[in-house]
């Protein structure tokens, strides 16, 4: 049953499941790091690897993973693959939660002890 709260609808389940697999998959350092590498401008797999501090390989399992979820597409320039991101969507939501996440860095630290008093 979908609800209503404040004039928005619920997403479907396939909506939900949509977006669970792609944040399950940006839930990985290493392809997060592609992923906002590649929401800068549009690079070769060498560049890449040598940008985030992956192995080659490692890095070209990122992409290919990336690329059957459709966050990632690529073009071949030549006998490279290029690869950036064609979704001004997945874009903005990458850059809003490293955004959110520098300026949290910035802030000072909570004490030790507060994750425990607030049941985090």
């Amino acid at each position: 049953m979908a609800g209503n709260v404040g004039g928005f609808r619920d997403p479907s389940a396939e909506v939900l499941a949509e977006a669970a697999a792609a944040f399950g998959l940006l839930a990985s350092a290493a392809r997060l790091h592609i992923m906002w590498a590649l929401s800068q401008g549009e690079s070769d797999v060498t560049h890449l690897a040598d940008r985030v501090g992956g192995a080659l390989p490692a890095v070209s399992q990122h992409l290919a993973k990336l690329k059957l979820a459709g966050l990632v597409r690529s073009r071949r320039d030549g006998r490279r693959q290029i690869y950036y991101v064609d979704d001004p969507d997945v874009v903005t939501v990458v850059r809003v939660m490293d955004g959110q996440l520098i300026a949290r860095a910035h802030e000072a630290p909570a004490p030790a002890g507060l994750l425990h008093r607030t049941g985090a």
